[in-house]
């Protein structure tokens, strides 16, 4: 919590809590799931919490934005930017539903109301959502086709809707067929820790 709090002291008392219930019980499931990589449980402050906060310092939803997260699993950027931004609708989609109770029970023991849940494809997502996020699922190239019909028109943020993607590595390949539209934002340039030296925020407005 120390290091969210380095970057986020305004957190409220309730959304500190909230935070803190997530980081007890990530690894109490994932004891029995495998959520998270278990050589990587221990960073989950760092590697899986703040680096879901890392969308925060690229774009502020306004209340009332509409939020698809796209391929979850335990509920990554979904469930801590939920917590953040309490009035912000969120809908968590993951085709593996044992990783998705897992998100829903955190949501639920943390007195998430803005959150709902779907098992299965995105192909059978309906609804209208401002942003999609992921968290390193798929290239933009598969995203782009699944997601645009579920995209809406009319705009509620300082940024056109679209999508907002958590990614690391090099990203050239990938980003070359939108080259002329997609925004790239370094972590590194809020986060002081080594993890985010090669994490980024790839975003495309559609």
């Amino acid at each position: 919590m120390l290091t969210i709090l380095k970057y986020f002291p305004s957190l409220t008392a309730l959304q500190q809590q909230q935070l803190a219930v997530a980081e007890r019980l990530y690894p109490e499931w994932n004891a029995k799931i495998n959520v998270i990589s278990r050589k990587d449980i221990d960073n989950l402050e760092v590697n899986h919490l703040l680096h879901s906060l890392g969308l925060v310092k690229f774009v502020k939803f306004t209340p009332g934005t509409r939020v698809l997260d796209l391929g979850t699993g335990g509920g990554f950027p979904g469930i801590p930017l939920a917590i953040y931004f309490p009035e912000v609708s969120f809908h968590l989609v993951d085709r593996v539903g044992k990783k998705l109770k897992v998100a829903r029970d955190i949501a639920e023991q943390a007195g998430l109301s803005n959150v709902t849940f779907q098992h299965g494809d995105v192909r059978e997502v309906k609804g209208q959502y401002d942003f999609v996020t992921s968290r390193a699922v798929m290239d933009l190239s598969q995203i782009v086709p699944l997601v645009k019909r579920l995209i809406a028109k009319e705009q509620h943020n300082a940024i056109p809707n679209g999508i907002l993607c958590l990614k690391g590595g090099d990203l050239t390949q990938e980003v070359r067929p939108f080259r002329n539209e997609v925004l790239i934002d370094e972590l590194k340039n809020y986060f002081d820790e080594p993890y985010f030296k090669t994490k980024k925020v790839v975003y495309l407005p559609l």
